[in-house]
């Protein structure tokens, strides 16, 4: 597998933004994402625990919907100004309005007064004519007894008639000007109707806007203290991952001695007897590990899949190339595992983070010290003493510091890791 480039993150800390932003993804989406994502990588995890793999998982889940939390709340700010903005607006015109609805009531009262006093003063004309039975030209000629008289009181009634048409032409405008000021008060009322209702809807959408902006500060917030406890437990985890790491470490420099110290000892054994019978040569394998085929080893599993070979790769939580020391079968939990080559069990039981774990030492191969071990099994069928080649030594699980239902197989030389493509036959 190619390495991959380090995924992990520190604690967020939350900063409220100002206003923009495009709407949130699908937490849906944002998951499958996720779980894609963990999936890919539990080929590189073959050295980490369930329990951390479950804490990154959390604290990526949370990583991956802060910036869409921020975005959210960034719009929903942006909506709350806009709508506070479009409120002031619909208000302002409001007022206006009802400023040019409450002069236009002024200018109505006004005209309506001097229509009536118009109207008033025609009334009190017409009784004076009534009275006085007509007020014609002739009539007034007629009573007069001197012709300086008579062009007087013709002079007067000239007069009277003009006062009279002038003032019913005012009294005309007058009612003319009444009538439209009565309808644009009426288009005035309906105006100040109108921009009522929008700033009543403009006040409940800057109200409802508002709400959104304090709820999305609200999650993302409950989002921000999520991630929070999120980091913490992905660094209490990876710590205690970390300890079970050196506690592989610690059992693999222990094995190592223990193998090296047998291929040294076997290795004396085997000068001894060549000296002692030098026509047999001194050929290997004191643990009846010959090989079959082109290699040494047999498949320890008799269906799966390689999911991961050995080699350096960079850990995708622990931040540092390091070595995946053998080869990992992907196999459910509970499927047979078999002895690579015959040899002796010389550890059979808990491995720290290996889990249940089976060494066989299959003695001198090719000149070193060869053994295999069998990693994160969930029930182990053989103690101790010698194993044949193919017989049934375990079941394959997850324990110790394991992702997933898989074999972690290993081979040794002289007690240090080599590639089991080495020892294995080919079609293995």
């Amino acid at each position: 597998m190619g390495a991959l480039a380090a995924l992990v993150c520190a604690v967020v800390t939350v900063t409220v933004a100002a206003p923009s932003a495009p709407a949130a993804p699908d937490p849906g989406d944002q998951k499958r994402s996720v779980d894609r994502k963990i999936d890919a990588l539990k080929d590189h995890l073959d050295d980490t625990s369930a329990a951390l793999s479950k804490a990154y998982s959390s604290l990526k889940d949370t990583q991956d919907k802060l910036p869409a939390a921020r975005d959210a709340l960034e719009k929903a700010r942006a909506a709350a100004v806009a709508a506070d903005q479009a409120e002031a607006e619909a208000t302002q015109q409001l007022e206006v309005a009802k400023a040019n609805e409450t002069k236009a009531q002024g200018d109505l009262a006004k005209a309506t007064k001097e229509v009536a006093t118009g109207r008033k003063r025609l009334a009190q004309f017409a009784a004076q004519i009534y009275q006085q039975q007509g007020f014609g030209q002739l009539d007034v000629a007629l009573s007069s007894t001197e012709p300086q008289d008579f062009a007087d009181r013709l002079a007067m009634v000239d007069t009277v008639l003009d006062v009279q048409n002038r003032t019913m032409e005012r009294l005309s405008t007058e009612q003319a000007g009444l009538t439209a000021l009565e309808d644009h008060l009426s288009a005035l009322r309906v105006d100040s109707d109108r921009k009522q209702k929008a700033a009543a809807a403009a006040l409940a959408r800057a109200q409802a806007a508002r709400q959104a902006a304090t709820k999305a500060q609200a999650d993302l917030e409950a989002l921000a203290a999520t991630q929070t406890k999120a980091a913490k437990g992905y660094e209490d985890q990876l710590a205690a991952d970390k300890k079970q790491l050196a506690s592989m470490q610690a059992e693999a420099a222990r094995l190592r001695k223990i193998l090296a110290a047998r291929a040294a000892a076997a290795r004396a054994k085997a000068a001894a007897e060549a000296k002692k019978h030098p026509k047999n040569g001194g050929g290997g394998g004191g643990g009846g590990g010959s090989s079959t085929g082109s290699g040494v080893l047999s498949r320890p599993v008799r269906s799966g899949w390689v999911s991961s070979e050995y080699g350096m790769r960079f850990h995708p939580i622990y931040h540092y190339w390091k070595l995946h020391s053998g080869r990992d079968y992907a196999v459910n939990c509970g499927t047979p595992v078999y002895a690579a080559a015959g040899g002796t069990v010389i550890s059979a039981g808990w491995g720290g983070g290996y889990g249940n774990r089976v060494v066989i030492d299959h003695g001198l191969e090719r000149g070193v010290g060869l053994a295999s071990t069998y990693n994160h099994l969930s029930r182990i069928v053989v103690g101790g003493g010698h194993v044949s080649r193919g017989q049934l030594i375990a079941y394959s699980g997850t324990t110790g510091t394991s992702t997933g239902c898989h074999l972690h197989f290993e081979t040794l030389e002289n007690g240090n890791f080599a590639n089991p493509r080495k020892w294995l036959n080919t079609l293995s």
